[in-house]
């Protein structure tokens, strides 16, 4: 089949058969297919939209376009947590270690930052010599031995959605419903799991920006892991502001290191929360935990105790990275980089947060790629304290930009300040979880 016969359906409003879809995702996985024949069908998909049969097709055609992993071998329940994006959300590199500590095999496949927000891949290869790029072969033998690993997609995993991933980023596509679903869910099921855990953003730096359509996503994507047999559980949660203290993929680690080093600052709460909470789903799903009280207090334990950061040190030392990190987080962090002050303008109560222009500010300074093939900067970011609900007065630091050029500083700086609304009135703070699918 000709990939312009596939476009004219979509593009025209026709449906996609079984046929049509599995002769893109092969013509995306060998390379038949153009990037730009393979960008005209996902804008028509984007703009045509795709009915649930279409959704279930190309997901499994992209789950099928390469391996699904056998982990049958290791003796553990398999579990894995996803999340949709957003920004300052770095709770995989607290969970992981967690889940491992309890007794969870967490065979985690990522992806790099999309549009506004962070991947966890990005963040991971701030650390030193840390490899995502691993065979299928020396992941499990990661997961073994300390009882998680952390990749990208491979030629072996999910290689059709390794592609799509970056060009739907690069082309404004990634907004739209059956499109995350058969991404997320060919790289998840790709995995081998016996449970899945997945974390649906909402609010002003998601990607899916309003409650309903998250609440939409969240039961597609929980309907998706039953019809492939993974028991599957959702959590709707807020994104009206950045998670925890910091945006940027090497000051994400460093968050996530005082974390699990349970050193964990006020301004870091809700990334401790929100990850013990993910955790605790992970481990009554996979039935190592009664109920969610005792899972809560398994996790808790097992991030008070050090068991966790081991094994994250572990986990860092297998994939090639420097385990010091570890024991000292501040070697991630760029001493050349001068952190440039970000003042509120009028005093009042911080009323909203717009949480899209601050990781478009991060990504502005280097910390994000425009296009997919653009590199990162890991070192820079940007730090906040200040909370919706939080008073403050004019003058006073909303937060510190970590950048390079100081002119660019404060150019930046600027779309920051204005990101942060005040008002004369108290605002109620969001609630961090809003729902459970």
């Amino acid at each position: 089949m000709r990939p312009q016969e596939i476009i004219a359906v979509k593009r025209d409003g026709g449906r996609l058969s079984d046929a049509y879809i599995e002769a893109f995702i092969s013509g995306v996985t060998d390379g038949s297919w153009a990037d730009y024949q393979t960008t005209a069908l996902v804008m028509a998909m984007f703009t045509r939209g795709l009915d649930a049969g279409e959704q279930s097709a190309i997901t499994r055609a992209m789950l099928y376009s390469g391996r699904v992993m056998d982990l049958s071998d290791i003796d553990a329940p398999k579990a894995d947590k996803h999340s949709t994006g957003g920004v300052g959300d770095k709770t995989s590199l607290v969970i992981a270690p967690i889940a491992a500590a309890c007794g969870v095999a967490v065979p985690m496949v990522s992806g790099r930052g999309l549009g506004h927000t962070g991947g966890t891949l990005d963040k991971l290869e701030s650390i030193p010599g840390y490899n995502v790029r691993l065979s299928t072969a020396r992941f499990k033998n990661v997961i073994r031995k300390c009882g998680f690993g952390l990749i990208g997609q491979t030629k072996e995993i999910a290689p059709a959605d390794r592609k799509l991933y970056a060009l739907r980023d690069a082309t404004a596509t990634v907004p739209y419903i059956p499109l995350i679903v058969a991404s997320i869910m060919s790289k998840k099921l790709a995995e081998g799991l016996d449970a899945l855990v997945l974390d649906v953003k909402t609010g002003s730096g998601a990607f899916i920006r309003k409650y309903q359509d998250s609440l939409e996503l969240a039961r597609e994507l929980c309907s998706t892991g039953r019809e492939f047999g993974v028991r599957t559980e959702a959590l709707v949660t807020d994104m009206s502001q950045p998670l925890g203290k910091f945006v940027g993929n090497a000051h994400e680690v460093f968050e996530c290191i005082q974390i699990l080093r349970d050193e964990a600052e006020p301004s870091m709460r809700p990334t401790v929360e929100l990850s013990l909470e993910l955790t605790a789903r992970m481990l009554t799903q996979c039935g190592i935990a009664r109920s969610a009280a005792e899972a809560r207090s398994m996790a808790g334990a097992a991030l008070a105790s050090g068991d966790a950061l081991d094994r994250f040190a572990r986990n860092i030392e297998l994939q090639g990275g420097d385990p010091r990190v570890c024991d000292r987080p501040r070697m991630l962090l760029d001493p050349k980089l001068k952190p440039f002050v970000v003042e509120a303008k009028r005093s009042g109560y911080i009323a909203s947060v717009d949480t899209f222009a601050v990781g478009r500010a991060v990504c502005d300074i280097g910390g994000g790629r425009v296009r997919a093939e653009d590199g990162i900067d890991h070192a820079v970011g940007f730090s906040s304290e200040i909370k919706i609900g939080d008073r403050i007065r004019a003058g006073e630091e909303i937060g510190l930009l970590y950048c390079r050029d100081l002119r660019q500083a404060r150019s930046v700086s600027e779309k920051l300040r204005d990101a942060y609304k005040i008002s004369d009135k108290e605002t109620r703070r969001p609630k961090l979880i809003r729902a459970s699918i």
